[in-house]
């Protein structure tokens, strides 16, 4: 069974989007560089961005969001981003009407659910959990391996909080992963157990 790795880009403050979901200048950094992140020359990062992010991307077998971020997105069109093969979408709610049943989404009720289901198409490889109210709930179920962050050079003063609403103490070991990019710092740290 591969790692699972709670991850969004942050602000200093820890907020990954406005009061209005409005992500502001939070990833600036994809496009303060000249090193293209995919196929689509769309995303430019510095050098150091390049190695830390790329690496990580090819080893996520699964994302898991919540279904505010899937609608949100208008469920990527039906194509997971970043060449990801699956993603896991945590919702009470049944999939959209009309959407293809053949997309690679899987619409799940639950974090314990949720979980299970990605690390059974993930197999060996990383589940990715995206930081903010799930990624907060999969946190408090004891579920995350890693929290990873990109933390962009500005405060939101108040928004959607990385971690969501956990109110307990979590520890973290010391960041083992610490890269300076152009307008970020990509930080990583394990769960302590």
């Amino acid at each position: 069974m591969g790692k699972v790795v709670m991850y969004s880009t942050v602000s200093v403050d820890g907020f990954i989007a406005d009061e209005n979901d409005q992500v502001g200048p939070l990833f600036d950094w994809m496009s303060s560089g000249d090193v293209p992140l995919d196929g689509s020359g769309d995303v430019k990062v510095s050098q150091a961005s390049y190695d830390y992010i790329r690496p990580y991307w090819d080893e996520i077998g699964v994302t898991v969001v919540g279904r505010h971020v899937f609608d949100m997105t208008d469920g990527w069109n039906g194509k997971p981003p970043s060449g990801i093969a699956h993603m896991v979408v945590v919702t009470h709610r049944p999939m959209p009407e009309g959407w293809d049943p053949a997309a690679p989404f899987h619409f799940v009720d639950g974090v314990e659910a949720a979980m299970a289901r990605a690390q059974e198409l993930a197999g060996d490889r990383t589940v990715e959990v995206a930081a903010g109210d799930v990624g907060g709930q999969v946190l408090a179920a004891g579920f995350v391996d890693e929290v990873a962050m990109d933390v962009a050079p500005v405060v939101l003063g108040s928004g959607k909080r990385y971690f969501g609403s956990v109110d307990a103490q979590h520890l973290l070991e010391d960041a083992h992963v610490v890269i300076k990019g152009n307008r970020v710092l990509h930080l990583r740290y394990r769960v302590r157990r």
